[in-house]
């Protein structure tokens, strides 16, 4: 295939330009970018056939821009041949020139658009390709959400002005696993100071409100969000975030048993202190193979919250909250997760078989009257060496006959626990022989 705007002026070529001009009437369209009137014969389809097929093929002396243009639309259209003879001659192009080319100020953003949304090309083509003031922000857009590439993220960060013109591009970058760090925070600092000030947390709640998440609402006008003077509790975007993840409106809580507003006077917290139940529920998730970058960020988000807001999260939390929260080494944080109204059987079953959990927690299953009635959850009690012994023994009489016998060899919970299994065990095999 010749590479464009490199093919040799033949007598043919020359007839097939002098074909073309023939066949144009005198206005310009303005949705085509080229003055040429070549490419304008080309896009409207009034250009002899084989002429099209001489510039699907890459073979008309054109500019390379203007080929490109032709090339593209070509590509995009609803002729099959065209299409994919278009189709073949964009993807020979030697990357060299194309970078060129397409640094040029005056390439269509139809041009810019399609080669935005090709996935093998070199990264200073795509560099070539942000840089361009002629790029559609919604191409810009759609780059950022889907790229592999963080450096080009990066990129389009700095960017302020189209950030700030384009909010979609912010919110792409956000949801970009491949964002650098540096993006992440230039994004988010960017939405917070020029779109989320603006609104104020009850305006979201509203908004929230509208498009029906009342839980969410709640959380966010209740959540002890800093004003901007800064100040202690969460950003508003922190807020958001976590509001996501918010399941269980008030009317299905039951907060009795807390006296929430003492609960930041009897439960004071230092940063030194936050950052210790981070870095112990961070460990315990790696130790089980459960820090995924989804869940450390919002790791991160939680521990900016006073132990309030937490008691709320984890009663009103989904399943992701739940899982993290039941970690906190605060008790009001962990028993609010077995108190919330949605948490499942299958995730208490979990939370009994866990070592790190404290000794009050399990106490709180075992006498919970609708999880003694499940036996994988009072087995996993029977098996914890964290759970009480007075609740073991009492779980052990429920208990079948090899699951008996596997605790009177189990090395894992204390001797009195194996010595009174095994008592029962003999006591319960013996009378069945008898």
């Amino acid at each position: 295939m010749l590479e464009l705007g490199q093919t040799a002026v033949g007598q043919a070529s020359l007839f097939f330009i002098r074909a073309i001009l023939g066949f144009l009437p005198h206005n310009m369209s303005s949705e085509i970018a080229s003055s040429n009137p070549v490419v304008k014969a080309m896009v409207e389809g009034t250009a002899p056939r084989p002429a099209q097929l001489a510039a699907a093929r890459g073979s008309l002396p054109l500019p390379q821009s203007d080929l490109l243009e032709i090339l593209v639309n070509f590509s995009e259209g609803s002729d099959a041949e065209l299409r994919d003879a278009a189709a073949e001659t964009l993807r020979s192009q030697q990357h060299q020139s194309l970078e060129a080319t397409i640094r040029s100020a005056s390439l269509a953003p139809r041009i810019l658009a399609y080669f935005s949304r090709q996935s093998d090309l070199s990264p200073s083509i795509y560099e070539a390709i942000l840089l361009n003031p002629h790029t559609p922000p919604a191409a810009v857009a759609d780059f950022a959400a889907k790229t592999p590439h963080g450096p080009l993220i990066d990129l389009i960060s700095f960017n302020q002005q189209l950030l700030i013109q384009n909010p979609a591009i912010l919110d792409a970058i956000i949801s970009n696993p491949n964002r650098t760090p540096d993006a992440e925070r230039r994004a988010l600092e960017i939405k917070r100071e020029f779109f989320e000030k603006e609104r104020g947390a009850q305006q979201i709640a509203n908004e929230l409100r509208a498009q029906g998440n009342e839980a969410a609402a709640e959380f966010i006008e209740q959540a002890e969000v800093a004003d901007e003077r800064g100040g202690s509790g969460l950003s508003l975007e922190d807020a958001l975030f976590i509001a996501q993840h918010i399941e269980v409106p008030d009317q299905e809580t039951d907060d009795s048993w807390l006296a929430l507003e003492y609960i930041e006077e009897i439960y004071e917290e230092s940063e030194e202190t936050r950052k210790a139940i981070l870095n112990k529920i961070l460990g315990e998730m790696q130790a089980e193979d459960e820090a995924s970058s989804e869940r450390i960020s919002m790791l991160n988000r939680i521990m900016r919250m006073g132990v309030k807001d937490r008691v709320k999260l984890a009663m009103k939390g989904d399943r992701e909250a739940r899982n993290i929260l039941i970690r906190d080494p605060n008790k009001l944080v962990s028993t609010a997760v077995v108190n919330n109204p949605r948490i499942s059987e299958k995730e208490v079953e979990n939370i009994a078989s866990m070592r790190s959990i404290s000794e009050e927690i399990l106490r709180q299953i075992a006498a919970n009257r609708q999880w003694a009635r499940s036996y994988p959850v009072m087995h996993n009690l029977a098996r914890n060496p964290r759970t009480p012994l007075a609740n073991v023994i009492t779980i052990m009489s429920r208990l079948q006959l090899r699951d008996l016998m596997a605790l009177s060899k189990n090395r894992n919970i204390s001797d009195a626990a194996r010595r009174q299994a095994l008592r029962l065990f003999t006591a319960r095999s013996g009378g069945g022989r008898g």
